[in-house]
């Protein structure tokens, strides 16, 4: 054994409850766990992180985890923690999401051939041929309405309306745990504790077909110092995929916490040790300004989740708007990063015709750009004179300048007025 999965929890703020025995089981052998990921989006996202590290930490504690696709409980959908009916996905959606999901989860886990070896099971491949009549003899008479009626996710949903679909959904996970109980030696369920009632629900059924026992464990679900949903900004969530989420805005989500959310987060999302982290904490108190633990948590959970290419890229990124660059590093740029970078920035957009023309830069900056740069010419002429005008970080200091720039990506330019006044022209 490496080291007491329970205690590595607790140190790190993660463990929220657990079933009476569990740590018991897992101090007395190496113990095979799973935590079920539903494929309802073709991306994870940091929400599911804290999950996917806690299989991490129960591997490197000696343990074999697993990791389950719910390629069958997608298909139903769980009403833990929702206020309303979840629109159902077709089945090519779902089988495209599971591939995307599991791709995602092989970044983290060992998947190598040793004892305790990751392994990644799909719920749909036990579920896909199990007919109705035999699910409702098998599995529904073991469990009473009167106990599935006093689960949370039931009774918030009653006054709103559920359907018999999600009712039935603690049934669908509760087997999805009896079925690796009996064929994968599975003994403990763990998930965020909005699940419990649904890993209860697998422990009984366990217990009333097999006279076996089965543990369950939940993990706190994450919230922001405020109170607030950790992961989601004003655009949704914070996703794991490069194509939803850029690495730069990745990056700069985790950069940009406070200091208590670092603070707390750091041991949640990194597998930094104790020691390391408390010297973090420290050196960051001296001087807060610095940033260290932000800058520490961002640049461990980009590598993890990206690279550490997709890092550099980030960090060089970050210095356009704040820091010294140039039209070099500007062009370096990819599209999608270059737009995430300016997200929130004005931004105008003109007719290539007007730009093809090559009027001057003082026009460009003023009547072509409808007054959103420069309300007048005799403006951008004293601000371009002063030195104070730059396109795609390069100063013009001609206001008679033809506007001869190279467009980035065949179709934006970047103009700085001043220090901190950024336009993006989307020229169309």
């Amino acid at each position: 054994m490496k080291g007491n999965f329970v205690d590595e929890l607790r140190w790190r703020g993660m463990l929220h409850d657990m079933m009476p025995g569990t740590e018991e089981q897992l101090g007395k052998e190496p113990t095979t766990g799973y935590i079920g990921f539903d494929p309802t989006a073709d991306s994870l996202h940091i929400g599911h992180l804290a999950q996917i590290l806690t299989l991490v930490h129960f591997q490197q504690c000696g343990h074999k985890p697993i990791a389950l696709v719910g390629g069958a409980t997608g298909m139903v959908g769980d009403p833990s923690g929702k206020s309303a009916e979840r629109n159902l996905l077709t089945e090519e959606v779902l089988r495209h999401n599971e591939s995307c999901v599991k791709s995602q989860l092989e970044r983290f886990l060992d998947f190598g051939t040793g004892k305790y070896g990751a392994e990644m099971v799909n719920n749909y491949d036990w579920f896909k041929d199990f007919r109705f009549l035999e699910f409702i003899r098998d599995v529904g008479k073991h469990i009473t309405v009167n106990y599935m009626m006093a689960k949370d996710s039931v009774k918030s949903r009653l006054e709103t309306g559920l359907s018999f679909t999600e009712f039935t959904y603690q049934l669908v996970q509760g087997y999805d745990f009896y079925y690796l109980y009996s064929h994968n030696n599975c003994k403990l369920q763990m998930g965020g504790s909005d699940q419990w009632g649904n890993i209860v629900t697998g422990t009984e059924l366990i217990r009333r077909k097999t006279n076996g026992e089965a543990f369950a464990l939940t993990t706190t679900l994450i919230t922001k110092a405020d109170g607030t949903k950790f992961g989601k900004t004003e655009q949704g969530n914070v996703w794991l995929d490069a194509k939803r989420t850029s690495p730069y805005a990745f990056y700069q989500y985790w950069l940009n916490l406070s200091d208590e959310d670092a603070a707390n987060m750091i041991k949640v999302f990194t597998l930094k040790g104790k020691d390391e982290i408390q010297s973090l904490v420290t050196e960051h108190a001296k001087a807060p300004h610095l940033r260290k633990l932000q800058q520490a948590l961002a640049e461990d959970i980009t590598i993890r989740v990206h690279s550490k290419a997709d890092l550099q890229k980030a960090i060089r990124a970050s210095s356009i708007l704040f820091g010294q660059s140039t039209t070099a590093d500007l062009e370096e740029l990819d599209e999608t990063t270059l737009l995430a970078v300016l997200e929130g920035v004005p931004q105008v957009t003109i007719a290539r015709s007007e730009f093809e023309r090559q009027p001057s830069v003082t026009d460009l900056l003023s009547e072509i750009t409808k007054g959103v740069i420069f309300p007048s010419k005799g403006e951008a002429r004293k601000m371009i004179q002063g030195g104070g005008v730059s396109i795609n970080k390069s100063k013009i200091n001609d206001p008679n300048q033809k506007s001869d720039f190279r467009l980035l990506h065949n179709r934006y330019l970047l103009a700085q007025k001043g220090k901190k006044n950024y336009f993006l022209i989307d020229v169309k």
